[in-house]
């Protein structure tokens, strides 16, 4: 029983080969960063308390 045929790992190591080879890996890490950034940002704002005056 396979789970992938053949020719889709094929494709996903190509693409993991063009993405290294153009340096779009360090770009894709950095907006990886960005959204994690931005998504503890929220989750902060949201547990705090609203501020009363």
């Amino acid at each position: 029983m396979t789970l992938y045929n053949v020719s889709t790992g094929a494709a996903a190591a190509g693409t993991g080969g063009v993405l290294a080879a153009t340096g779009a890996v360090n770009m894709m890490w950095a907006l990886v960063a960005a959204f994690t950034l931005f998504s503890a940002g929220l989750a902060l704002k949201r547990i705090l308390p609203a501020r009363t005056r």
